[in-house]
């Protein structure tokens, strides 16, 4: 499954909370084809879940990724960083073969 740090989840919540939503929306993560390396991680906040979405509940915030990227995503940590080499969300995958030097896609 997918993982995410405390600092990824504090942030999180404030964009919820920064963006007025309430506890009916979650975080949607998922693979797209594009990018430098050829799939490209997505997320935004949704509302609607379907049966083809897995749930993670991490009691803060949920997480539903589509079965189709499950398959790319599975051990992936989502990981935030606020210092000054870097600032915003990274993804730590140990499928990809080869990722791109901004970290937004990556190959198998």
């Amino acid at each position: 499954m997918i993982t995410v740090t405390e600092k990824a989840k504090e942030k999180l919540v404030s964009l919820m909370k920064d963006e007025s939503l309430d506890d009916s929306y979650f975080l949607r993560v998922g693979v797209k084809g594009g990018g430098c390396s050829g799939l490209s991680y997505i997320m935004d906040f949704d509302d609607t879940i379907t049966e083809m979405d897995e749930v993670v509940d991490l009691n803060t915030i949920k997480i539903i990724i589509d079965r189709k990227s499950l398959l790319y995503l599975y051990g992936t940590e989502l990981q935030y960083s606020d210092g000054l080499n870097g600032k915003g969300f990274q993804w730590e995958n140990p499928n990809a073969s080869r990722t791109c030097g901004c970290g937004e896609s990556f190959a198998l």
